[in-house]
């Protein structure tokens, strides 16, 4: 593959001062997670965003969380048609052959693949309308959500339809037969979360009050 190239040189020194240290420091443990496999307690499927990073928010260590990540952190509805569906795969795995006991869908504020969504279904962003494209066909996941903030003042609708897309998410994980049968048998809770990046904040959906709620 003439196209690959070697790491940037930065990129390179990062790793060699983590093998140096964290996992010099570590080695039993990665050696045990190697030999031993994964035993992960949870499942998180968030979104690609840079900022949002995962395992920091926890304190999670390596081994800990099973994470799947996309744009907008969306679960598409349950679908058999043998296509390519990386996150379907993704929850497949965590629930039947990890068996997880949680699933968490994790939001956040400031959410590029969201505003993509509102431009497109505003009519602001025709491009993301064309069949070709990757994202615009990716967000109409999110389409049920934008209808629904349509009653909110203008200006809270951005953020109602941030944590639209993991309501939209947890909706579609009921539609998977293998999830509904662990969550209905107590083996699987679901859990939807929206953190604001600026703040450092982190909110859980509360269903008996249908509203996201500080931790």
């Amino acid at each position: 593959m003439k196209y690959a190239k070697p790491l940037p040189s930065y990129m390179v020194q990062r790793y060699q001062g983590w093998k140096a240290t964290t996992f010099a420091e570590n080695k039993s443990w990665y050696r045990r997670l190697a030999e031993d496999g994964q035993r992960p307690r949870a499942f998180i499927i968030s979104c690609c965003d840079s900022r949002v990073h995962v395992t920091s928010i926890f304190g999670a260590d390596q081994g800990e969380f099973f994470i799947h990540r996309n744009i907008a952190n969306l679960v598409p509805p349950f679908a058999d048609d043998g296509d390519h569906h990386g996150t379907s795969a993704a929850v497949e795995y965590a629930v039947t052959a990890l068996k997880v006991a949680h699933i968490v869908v994790l939001g956040h504020s400031n959410c590029g693949g969201v505003q993509g969504c509102y431009d497109m279904c505003s009519g602001d962003a025709p491009e993301l309308e064309e069949k070709s494209s990757f994202i615009g066909r990716w967000m109409d996941i999110l389409r049920p959500g934008y209808e629904r903030v349509l009653d909110k003042p203008e200006g809270e609708r951005k953020r109602a339809l941030e944590k639209e897309s993991i309501l939209v998410s947890l909706e579609n994980l009921m539609t998977f037969p293998f999830v509904q049968a662990a969550v209905e048998a107590g083996d699987l809770t679901l859990h939807g979360l929206w953190t604001d990046i600026g703040e450092g904040d982190l909110h859980q959906y509360d269903p008996e009050t249908n509203s996201f709620s500080p931790i």
